[in-house]
């Protein structure tokens, strides 16, 4: 069946303009306010002063923006991978043919999934010591040689090497590639971290790569690449987006510079500037050494003129009679101390000497004491009146008769001496 269309063929046609003007419509008819929750992403803010951002789940993405007038009003600083629930309406912005939820109150939910690993990590790795002030270590002055780990096609590797070769041409720059954005990325750095490191011959090494979204940057803030940083053997700069952007890369590296152009200031100063230091240094030294020779000059001259060298031998009679003074005055001194010594030791002797008769004294005094003590508790002096001991043959003293028997030699000591006897009998006493 044939179709009869229309003559000219433009009844229902609409031009771009009126079909977005249509949906603009109906959307902002069908949602003139609403409430989203998500977690922010992108977070930028031109010169305008309106802030632009995303609003994204696990499911899909959204714009946002956040018109300055009401930006100051917010009770949440918007920032990536912050979770938060927004309260707006949707507009259409024609000439792009895309919608946006213009942003009226913001309110924080928590953090999202990025910025929750983010702050895990970095808790980790600051309780490992990672991030301490003690293990940063300072840029050489000047180095030889710098390393940079970065895209081969990126905006970071052009800015950096402008730089450096405009603030010190012919410095030694070696480039390990790697990717810095998506799946695989932080592995990606953190071999050439490793790789540039092995290679050795440089002193300082930049790390990083241009701006970007939290997605974008996220490799940065992988253990990965934390790790390799902190395992370099030499300062490790990291360069990792604008001035705002933070990663754990940061954290770990010896220095943080706010962008990769920044990074390439940090590494070398101005060869120019160098070298009028030194030409500097070397003029202040040349007036010092002027200085210093003129200085010698005027002492000099004035020594020359000088008593002592216009008549030597005056000086040598003056300097001859004080060593005479001096040598007449050492031995009057040495005399005197010699005698004050010999009259204290005189006086000490007599001193210990009479200390030494009285102590004597005193102690054969309390010898005689002692003597007639142990006299008094001689069992010897008793038998000097009489009495006697038994005594056995192995020489233990006799107490009672049962330590005896019949037949058995024993030994009696009296006052006059000692004589042996043999047992016989026994009687017990009181029979």
């Amino acid at each position: 069946m044939k179709e009869n269309l229309p003559q000219n063929g433009r009844e229902n046609v609409l031009s771009v303009t009126a079909l977005t003007r249509m949906i603009r419509g109906v959307l902002e008819a069908g949602f003139p306010s609403l409430m989203v929750e998500g977690e922010l992403s992108n977070v930028r803010r031109p010169s305008s002063g309106h802030c632009y951002c995303t609003l994204k789940d696990e499911g899909a993405q959204i714009r946002a923006v956040i018109w300055r007038s009401d930006l100051r009003a917010l009770a949440v600083e918007p920032r990536d991978g912050l979770l938060v629930r927004v309260s707006g309406s949707l507009a259409v912005y024609e000439r792009d043919g895309s919608y946006q939820i213009v942003v009226r109150r913001m309110e924080k939910s928590g953090l999202g999934a990025l910025q929750a690993a983010f702050e895990a990590l970095k808790k980790k790795l600051a309780a490992e010591g990672l991030f301490e002030v003690a293990r940063k270590r300072p840029l050489p002055l000047l180095p030889r040689a710098v390393g940079v780990v970065t895209s081969p096609t990126g905006a970071a590797i052009r800015d950096i090497l402008n730089i450096l070769g405009r603030r010190f041409p012919g410095l030694h720059i070696i480039l390990s590639p790697a990717r810095v954005q998506g799946e695989g990325a932080a592995e990606d750095i953190a071999a050439a971290i490793r790789r540039l490191d092995r290679h050795g011959g440089i002193d300082v090494m930049i790390v990083g790569r241009g701006g970007g979204s939290l997605e974008d940057l996220w490799c940065f803030n992988e253990e990965a690449v934390a790790r390799a940083i902190a395992a370099s053997s030499v300062p490790v700069i990291s360069a990792v987006g604008h001035e705002t952007d933070f990663t754990i890369s940061d954290f770990v590296a010896d220095l943080r510079a706010p962008t990769p152009s920044a990074a390439a200031e940090l590494v070398v100063g101005c060869k120019d500037e160098f070298l009028e230091r030194i030409l500097r240094r070397r003029l202040d030294m040349k007036r010092m050494l002027q200085h210093l020779l003129l200085a010698a000059r005027s002492r000099y001259a004035s020594a020359a003129g000088s008593y002592v060298f216009r008549e030597p031998g005056n000086a040598v009679k003056v300097h001859r009679q004080k060593i005479r003074t001096l040598a007449a005055e050492t031995v009057y001194l040495l005399e005197r101390c010699f005698r004050d010594r010999q009259q204290r030791v005189d006086d000490q002797s007599l001193r210990m000497g009479h200390r030494i008769r009285l102590d004597f004294d005193r102690k054969s005094a309390e010898l005689r004491v002692l003597e007639r003590q142990l006299a008094a508790f001689n069992p010897m002096a008793v038998l000097q009146r009489g009495y006697s001991l038994t005594l056995k043959h192995d020489g233990r003293i006799v107490r009672s008769p049962e330590e005896v028997q019949a037949g058995e030699r024993i030994q009696t000591r009296v006052g006059g001496g000692t004589f042996e006897s043999q047992v016989v009998g026994m009687e017990e006493q009181g029979k």
